[in-house]
């Protein structure tokens, strides 16, 4: 074993998500609904994980909010599992809150393939993240996630450092507490939900906490930028037969507007159901519906609020 792994080894076992559990030594002996039952009362931990959090979570939201706001631009970092919990909620954030798809980015170490294949030795490098990060330019008005489980990894580290030298505002994201990445952002949140049932693999409760965390800070963010009214998904792209019926129902459920009101206000303003909405509660054609959302930085209760002129 060469100096640096067993530096690396030494310093992995001082970690919680990295801990023996002796006794789950035998797991494999137990039947399948046992393992399961295991399993399940393992992730029943992570949610008073993640509430022992929420003030770290929610300073983090409001200033990312905040860049938002401005037109900055929302970036997770991370490796492996981690970086995939990054991308996949990137992902989803288009067509939930209608967002141009280089507001919210996934960058996972090793490329877009390492999503579907690991990349492993991706994760060391630091100077690979800084090479990500300046392909997008980034700057003051950008936040920067670092995520990783152990808190340790050079790729997320390397991210968030980078980020910093560039005026970013950077978040670390860990399941360790005292870690390395937290200490390198402003903002540290770390979940710790303990040792895992597999050695290791925090592909599990790590994992279910990082999901958790992410739905958090993108969520609420969005809720914070007028991409909701109420708890309806008014931003959403109608982009198939099913998001299509749901923008008829978010609009029956915000107007209580008959149909043939509901798909003339949809028809008049291009199937945007923000806009819809406000044709039908505020009673003004669609251009009007346009500029008064313009002028409300696309919140719709603002919108509502303000009365269109007289004539």
């Amino acid at each position: 074993m060469t100096t640096a792994h067993a530096a690396l080894r030494a310093q992995l076992e001082t970690l919680t998500t990295e801990a023996f559990r002796p006794e789950l030594a035998e797991i494999d002996r137990l039947s399948t609904l046992d393992i399961a039952r295991t399993m399940n009362a393992e992730d029943a931990v992570v949610p008073a994980a993640v509430a022992a959090q929420l003030p770290c979570i929610a300073a983090a939201i409001d200033a990312i909010a905040v860049r938002m706001a401005r037109g900055g631009r929302l970036v997770y970092a991370g490796a492996g599992t981690a970086g995939r919990m990054g991308v996949l909620d990137a992902s989803e954030c288009p067509p939930t809150f209608n967002t141009e798809p280089d507001r919210v980015i996934g960058l996972i170490a090793g490329g877009p393939a390492a999503m579907v294949k690991a990349v492993e030795c991706a994760e060391d490098s630091r100077e690979l993240a800084a090479e990500d990060l300046t392909a997008l330019e980034i700057g003051p008005d950008d936040t920067v996630i670092g995520i990783s489980a152990s808190g340790r990894t050079p790729y997320a580290i390397g991210a968030v450092e980078f980020a910093r030298t560039r005026g970013a505002l950077t978040v670390g994201l860990s399941c360790n507490a005292g870690s390395a990445l937290a200490a390198a952002a402003e903002h540290g949140i770390e979940v710790v939900v303990g040792p895992e049932l597999l050695t290791g693999s925090t592909r599990l409760k790590a994992g279910t906490a990082q999901k958790l965390v992410l739905n958090l800070i993108s969520t609420i963010t969005m809720i914070r930028l007028g991409k909701t009214y109420g708890n309806l998904m008014v931003d959403m792209r109608s982009s198939n037969e099913k998001l299509r019926a749901r923008a008829r129902r978010i609009v029956a459920l915000a107007t209580g507007a008959p149909d043939e009101e509901i798909e003339a206000a949809l028809t008049a303003t291009g199937g945007e159901v923000k806009n819809a909405i406000l044709v039908i509660l505020g009673a003004v054609d669609a251009p009007r519906a346009a500029a008064l959302l313009s002028a409300s930085r696309g919140h719709l209760r603002e919108a509502l609020a303000a009365k269109p002129p007289a004539g």
